[in-house]
């Protein structure tokens, strides 16, 4: 079995490597919803080991950011489990330290995805004005970044309204050909290039009350193809 690494040279918040060959966790030691038996091919990454890695980035962020108001911009629909779990992290740091996050959220929506297929259209909703972004400090938080195209674009959309600082936490970044430089600060886990779903991420709406992050299996990918 491939050894799961700590890598630190990932994104400012370094990042959890999981090697190319790691063939998962059998699903038979995880509880799953028994309607997705059969869809999926194995656990990648367990809720337990989201949670405490999302618990370490809300320390470095606390640490980067701390006692400085920011803007909390979330990535839907994929991105609101991290987001919140994220968010009620830092909370808890804040009320028990002598350092605090003010925080306000803003949710935003982007789409990009046929099936398991990126397409180059990309729709961004609910982003159409972010005025109020002007100077302030913000934290982009997003579930996956692939190939950077998407969250290159985001980038560029939300820096046109003149924040002060951007950050961006993300729980994963997949390996795939074609990566551009575009990686976020604050990175949960370096994942192989597999369609994964879970913990909110979806394969056209479905999966998303799945709390681990699984791949799924090619039966999975055909009954739920539109």
């Amino acid at each position: 079995m491939a050894d799961v690494v700590v890598k630190s040279q990932v994104g400012g918040g370094g990042g959890i490597v999981i090697d190319d060959d790691w063939p998962g966790y059998s699903l038979d030691l995880f509880s799953y919803p028994a309607h997705y038996s059969g869809d999926l091919d194995c656990v990648v990454v367990p809720h337990g080991v989201i949670m405490d890695r999302t618990e370490r980035l809300a320390r470095n962020i606390m640490d980067d950011l701390g006692d400085h108001d920011i803007v909390v911009l979330c990535v839907l629909k994929g991105g609101y489990q991290f987001c919140v779990d994220l968010v009620d992290k830092i909370k808890a740091l804040s009320r028990n330290s002598n350092r605090t996050l003010p925080m306000r959220v803003h949710f935003i929506r982007l789409k990009s995805y046929l099936n398991d297929q990126s397409t180059e259209d990309l729709h961004i909703v609910g982003a159409e004005d972010l005025s109020f972004l002007a100077g302030k400090n913000v934290l982009i938080v997003e579930a996956i970044v692939g190939t950077g195209k998407t969250m290159k674009a985001l980038l560029k959309h939300v820096e046109s309204f003149s924040p002060k600082l951007v950050k961006v936490a993300g729980l994963l970044v997949k390996r795939v050909p074609h990566n551009s430089t575009c990686l976020p600060d604050y990175v949960g886990f370096e994942i192989p290039d597999r369609f994964v779903v879970g913990y909110a991420l979806d394969y056209n709406e479905y999966f998303r009350d799945l709390n681990h992050i699984c791949v799924i299996s090619e039966r999975g990918k055909t009954k739920y193809k539109i």
